[in-house]
């Protein structure tokens, strides 16, 4: 019956882990079900809980360095950046004319929505831009006063 209660505070914890963003609670939950296996192995309850300490204590000295290592964005860790990440201090060329609210822009031959950075300027249709960032599908611009000749 133990065993049971380790392994619902396992799973417990684990859902909990997917409502933070600190890596920390799935630790705990790894501990859990350590000591679920020592309970299903017949381990009195002092024995379970230490299990349980040492298991949730290793887990992170040893798991969430690496784990918190490859959560941080490619450029902060000097990986090479891909995905949303790629796009972001990327150009792009206006096809529709952008302003605070729409738009549309080229980039990498993929058509994306835009708006301006600030919402007061207006790019107009041929006019290079840079993307400061992406929001979900639209891509957040400024003017790009590099020329690219």
């Amino acid at each position: 019956m133990e065993a049971v209660l380790w392994i619902v505070l396992g799973i417990a914890l684990a859902i909990a882990e997917a409502f933070t963003a600190t890596f920390l609670i799935i630790f705990f939950g790894i501990g859990a079900f350590a000591a679920a296996g020592a309970a299903a192995l017949g381990a009195p309850l002092l024995l379970q809980v230490i299990v349980f300490a040492l298991v949730s204590g290793l887990s992170v000295a040893a798991l969430r360095p690496i784990v918190l290592k490859h959560a941080r964005p490619a450029l902060e860790s000097g990986d090479t950046p891909f995905g949303v990440e790629a796009i972001e201090g990327g150009h792009g060329t206006v096809l529709e004319e952008i302003d605070g609210e729409h738009g549309m822009i080229k980039i990498d031959g993929e058509h994306w929505q835009a708006r301006s950075f600030d919402g007061q300027e207006k790019y107009l249709p041929g006019e290079r831009v840079r993307i400061i960032k992406v929001d979900g599908a639209t891509a957040i611009v400024w003017r790009d006063d590099i020329s690219p000749y």
